[in-house]
């Protein structure tokens, strides 16, 4: 029987609830702000350490080792407590954000950001798993706005901040800033994290699965981010990236079905809600990461909205989704359901994907605005929903790893989505423009954004007007067809009922 030191109290209070929330938020918060505040600062990056070409790397290799850690804590988190992770995390992401600050040329600063994103995978999947263990299903919904919350505010005060550093401080600042609120972060969640139990039972660790996994998310990952830029995609190098990441892919599967105790372990694939929770997350963020970064281009260079301008457009969007994830949180606490409000926001999304496919060019702006905001209110209630899906349909052993393989699925969605929907915009453009004997004109209106297509001559709007139009509408179209995808994914997922019970007050009874 395990020490009952080591356990919390009977029943966690509402005070206890949000001692550990805050604490759990300020770390994502860490992890979400670094994602939007950096890529403000980038230029002056290049200009201070030289090397402008390696730019892109600060970005992608931040991106390799958030991802491929975050599984990776999720079963630690399993084996050894939440607590002990999410203290480590903060303490590698504060200590990785500190070196990136004293960086003094490119290579330095691209290995401490590595480090720091190992950090961040760890924010991110414990940060989850904490609010799994001591909210109950039927109640973690409406927990989840808070997230929903945090990231739509670091997504929009990030760039600001990031853009008063560069012009009033130092880019360094924007790196900096992050050890401070990583103190605060660590002692409140070390103080408050105290009441969640601590596991007892010690298994061995799959370093194996750990490796392959990390080999094979490294390798398409690579894919996604260098293919088509730096390679072309049937380069040598490109063709033995993706002949690497099909072998690694293939070894992590034999691996985790001989692994004592696998860090993805098959029966988590064989768990019908899981799995289409899994699969749900990854084909929906796939079409709302594309559209947020495609959006702003298109405001830009169809519609003539200038650089700020189109930043701002694409505030209603976030607002619909943190609106849509906390309505759907309420929601799902009084009917103790989440497939239906799920299927019914991504039907919406389908709707106002179609509706900018077919008529974005002919609505004015007030209208855009409304199809961004029905936009996000189609997205925003997906993710609460499907994390809430598959924490009530794990096994409670598994809940860390669950929690953050939705967040691992999310993040690779988001890479696929993005690395898709730009390949087919580009190739749509490039081909249509051939056709034309118009190839130029590509480059002509990528460096003239100000003013869009009216800003440039007459006979150059003739073609380049169609050609956009085209290929813009083929963007939309595909998510309008990814959310189709998810639509059925959703509706064809056996529906559990949502457990009232935390898991840490199932777990204690289970010990006593």
């Amino acid at each position: 029987m395990p020490d009952s030191s080591a356990l919390p109290p009977a029943i966690l209070s509402q005070r206890d609830i949000y001692r550990v929330l805050s604490g759990v938020l300020l770390g994502m918060f860490l992890s979400a702000l670094d994602q939007s505040i950096v890529a403000t600062a980038l230029p002056a990056m290049g200009r201070a350490l030289g090397g402008l070409e390696s730019l892109s790397w600060i970005v992608a290799v931040y991106l390799l080792t958030s991802t491929a850690s975050t599984p990776i804590y999720g079963k630690l988190g399993d084996l050894y407590g939440r607590r002990l992770m999410i203290l480590i995390a903060i303490g590698v992401f504060s200590v990785g954000s500190l070196l990136c600050g004293l960086a003094q040329n490119m290579p330095q600063i691209v290995a401490f950001r590595a480090l720091q994103g190992v950090g961040a995978g760890g924010l991110l999947s414990s940060s989850q798993s904490v609010i799994a263990d001591i909210i109950a299903p039927r109640e973690r919904g409406r927990y989840q706005a808070y997230f929903s919350g945090i990231y739509a505010l670091a997504t929009v005060g990030g760039p600001v901040v990031g853009g008063l550093f560069v012009d009033h401080l130092s880019w360094r600042w924007v790196f900096w800033i992050n050890p401070p609120l990583g103190i605060i972060a660590f002692f409140l969640c070390r103080h408050a994290l105290r009441l969640l139990p601590v596991p007892h039972l010690r298994r061995p660790i799959d370093f194996g699965g750990a490796v392959l996994l990390i080999a094979a998310v490294t390798c398409w990952l690579f894919v996604l981010t260098a293919g088509g830029r730096q390679f072309p995609w049937a380069s040598p190098t490109m063709m033995a990236l993706i002949a690497g990441g099909i072998a690694l892919a293939a070894l992590l599967v034999l691996q985790e079905r001989r692994a004592p105790e696998p860090l993805l372990a098959p029966r988590l694939f064989a768990n019908h809600v899981v799995r289409q929770a899994w699969l749900a997350s990854f084909v929906i963020t796939m079409a709302q990461l594309a559209t947020g970064v495609l959006m702003p281009s298109f405001l830009q260079l169809v519609l003539g909205v200038s650089a700020g301008g189109s930043g701002v457009m694409i505030l209603p969007m976030m607002v619909g989704t943190v609106v849509g994830s906390f309505s759907s949180g309420r929601i799902m606490r009084r009917t103790g359901r989440y497939r239906p409000v799920a299927l019914f926001a991504i039907c919406l999304a389908i709707c106002a994907q179609l509706l900018l496919a077919f008529e974005a060019e002919s609505l004015s702006l007030p209208v855009i605005l409304v199809t961004m905001a029905l936009v996000g209110l189609g997205f925003g209630p997906t993710f609460p929903a499907m994390m809430v899906a598959g924490q009530n349909g794990a096994e409670l052993r598994d809940l860390g790893i669950v929690t953050s393989m939705i967040a691992f699925f999310r993040t690779l969605g988001g890479s696929f989505g993005i690395a898709i929907l730009w390949s087919i915009l580009i190739g749509s453009l490039s081909a249509q423009l051939a056709a034309e004997h118009a190839s130029a004109l590509g480059d002509a209106i990528l460096g003239h954004a100000g003013g869009g297509v009216a800003a440039l001559p007459e006979a150059s709007r003739r073609i380049l007007a169609p050609a956009l139009a085209h290929s813009y509408r083929l963007v939309f179209l595909t998510n309008a067809g990814l959310c189709a995808v998810a639509a059925v994914l959703l509706a064809t997922m056996r529906e559990k009922p949502l457990r009232d019970e935390p898991a840490y007050q199932v777990r204690q009874r289970a010990a006593e």
